[in-house]
């Protein structure tokens, strides 16, 4: 991979979703370049990049975090990140991403309708944080996707503001973990660390510009903003793999 005006654009834009919504740039950011590189070249550049954004996003909001639940989301977290950065190392994930995108995509619709009827915030089972927690590790291992965290934070979290601080909590844990198995493993390396210095000015502007916008939609609106692109990045987990088995 090398920096380019497809990469630049790539980063600036999944961090203005990234600013608006408090995830959802991997997703963006790897539908952009799915088409163009290996998910093993682009997990690793987000890691990087994505620090900062994250820090940002935990200090903004720092005194809504959910403490008590952040933490256990970090530790069921860090279950499953080890088996999948391995797999990410080994072998084809297409299927597993099919398979995720359609239960992001079931979820986000649940919660989107529930908003528009304007239901409450529920607390899941305990069965279903730790089936969630496991497998939103599987998933963020394997490709830095974050969307079924953001499906169970959405659906327990009063604002959003909780729901981003609670998230950057999570997700920082959750950098911290694969930057030490990915540099271990050799997913990450010079390369890929030069072309990060390269892009970390695109993803400030694009994070700012994205935290400005988010103070100008009011809270059900960002909510149904949320649970949109939930929707959304579910679909776009289906339509590229699909597209890729396809060939």
């Amino acid at each position: 991979m090398q920096f380019d005006l497809w990469l630049a654009a790539g980063v600036f834009l999944s961090y203005i979703i990234k600013g608006m919504c408090g995830f959802a740039n991997t997703l963006v950011f790897s539908s952009i370049m799915a088409f163009h590189v290996d998910n093993v070249d682009i997990s690793p550049l987000d890691l990087v990049i994505g620090i900062p954004a994250n820090l940002c996003q935990f200090w903004r909001n720092r005194r809504n975090i959910r403490k008590k639940e952040a933490l256990l989301l970090a530790s069921l977290v860090i279950a499953g990140i080890i088996p999948g950065a391995l797999l990410l190392k080994s072998g084809d994930t297409h299927g597993i991403k099919l398979l995720f995108g359609g239960v992001v995509v079931a979820l986000g619709l649940e919660m989107l309708v529930g908003e528009i009827r304007g239901c409450a915030p529920k607390k899941p089972h305990p069965a279903a944080l730790l089936a969630v927690g496991i497998a939103a590790g599987l998933m963020v291992g394997l490709f830095g996707i974050g969307a079924l965290l953001a499906v169970y934070v959405g659906r327990t979290a009063a604002n959003s503001a909780e729901f981003k601080g609670t998230l950057a909590v999570v997700f920082l844990v959750d950098n911290a973990t694969r930057l030490t198995l990915y540099t271990a493993t050799g997913i990450l390396n010079a390369q890929v660390l030069r072309l990060a210095v390269l892009c970390l000015p695109l993803m400030l502007a694009g994070l700012l510009l994205g935290m400005w916008l988010a103070r100008y939609v009011n809270e059900h609106r960002a909510k149904l903003l949320v649970d949109g692109f939930l929707v959304l990045s579910g679909v776009s987990l289906l339509a590229t793999n699909l597209a890729r088995l396809i060939r």
